[in-house]
């Protein structure tokens, strides 16, 4: 049984799927506990990656982390119990994945978890708890880079821990090329190659905070270049309340080829989000990221990614100064991560 519940887990969810379901040996099922929900953050991508369509629908939706997780906890639990899987997969370090992982545990269910061993060493943020609590948890342990697989050793996580490179660095890699060939969305939005800054804010720590905001948006003034904007709903109903830069052109979130096309064809890039800073690096555009600590010290480590919190001094500086020419080493693994993982969790039910 595979758990995704949010746009970032859809995006690792589909190689895996595909390798899986490639074996011809076990029976995948797919389940979506509806932590995103709306069409343009959950069903286009099931559209554009050509996911299979979910199994079962939990319909959870949205709410406090306490409320929502618990309900995922009731849903999965009754739906594990009736099914009885031989592994569940969990994905990241949303509260779908805590949840499928307790889940399984309470049911003395084996668990896979991809992206295993991330730590940003900032327990104030929801995502790390989950990965830490998922990890205690965990039976077989897939890791995306070396990184990740020297914290889980730090904390005396040492059988079963896999590097097997990173499912989204696959995904990004394989829809690239079509993608900046297909995608209409630099011509729709009026868009010029490198001639525009790609902004995104989704966690709680900044859009929770109008003061946050309000200092993200003063640095983001001072750009001489279009600050393309694809609001996540959560953003959205924080920006009520403020007035927007006039250099700043406010969108709806996109499909997974347009949000690479958007992310390849960037002056800048300027997030919180985990996965764009990854997907940044990847493309080799400097990255501003909107947080104090960061999952991926390598990215800023390597001089590709700078942390600028959401202090306006540093958002302007970076704007106007941050350009790396460094190495970006392969950090995230030579690719074929999905048939890697497929083949260890065969090989761990022993059905190769």
């Amino acid at each position: 049984m595979s758990v995704v519940g949010a746009r970032p887990q859809f995006i690792k969810a589909w190689p895996l799927s595909r390798a899986l379901r490639f074996s011809n040996t076990i029976n995948e099922i797919f389940v979506h506990t509806g932590q995103h929900y709306d069409d343009l953050m959950s069903d286009v991508f099931f559209r554009d990656l050509d996911l299979p369509k979910p199994d079962f629908n939990l319909g959870v939706g949205s709410g406090k982390h306490g409320a929502q997780t618990g309900l995922m906890l009731e849903k999965l639990e009754e739906l594990m119990a009736e099914i009885k899987p031989a592994i569940v997969i969990v994905f990241g370090d949303t509260n779908s994945t805590l949840a499928g992982a307790l889940a399984a545990a309470k049911l003395q269910i084996p668990i896979a978890h991809v992206e295993a061993g991330m730590r940003c060493g900032d327990r104030f943020m929801p995502e790390e708890i989950n990965r830490i609590a998922t990890d205690r948890l965990t039976s077989l342990f897939f890791c995306p880079t070396e990184n990740a697989v020297e914290n889980l050793s730090s904390e005396g996580i040492r059988t079963n821990v896999h590097f097997t490179g990173d499912l989204m660095a696959d995904s990004f890699h394989e829809i690239r090329e079509n993608a900046m060939r297909n995608s209409e969305i630099l011509k729709s939005s009026g868009l010029q190659l490198k001639n525009y800054i790609l902004l995104t804010i989704h966690r709680a720590e900044n859009t929770d905070s109008i003061e946050k905001l309000e200092s993200i948006f003063a640095g983001c003034r001072v750009a001489d270049k279009k600050i393309v904007f694809p609001a996540h709903p959560r953003t959205r109903k924080a920006l009520t309340s403020l007035r927007l830069p006039a250099n700043f052109d406010l969108i709806d979130p996109v499909s997974y080829s347009d949000m690479v096309a958007l992310e390849s064809s960037a002056y800048r890039i300027i997030t919180d989000s985990g996965g764009v800073q990854k997907e940044a690096y990847l493309a080799g555009v400097p990255c501003l990221t909107l947080r104090d600590k960061t999952e991926w010290p390598e990215t800023v480590e390597s001089g590709w990614n700078l942390l600028v919190g959401s202090d306006e001094k540093q958002i302007r500086n970076g704007i106007n100064n941050f350009s790396p020419s460094g190495e970006r080493k392969d950090i995230f693994g030579p690719g074929g991560a999905a048939e890697r993982i497929s083949s260890i969790i065969l090989d761990f039910l022993g059905v190769c």
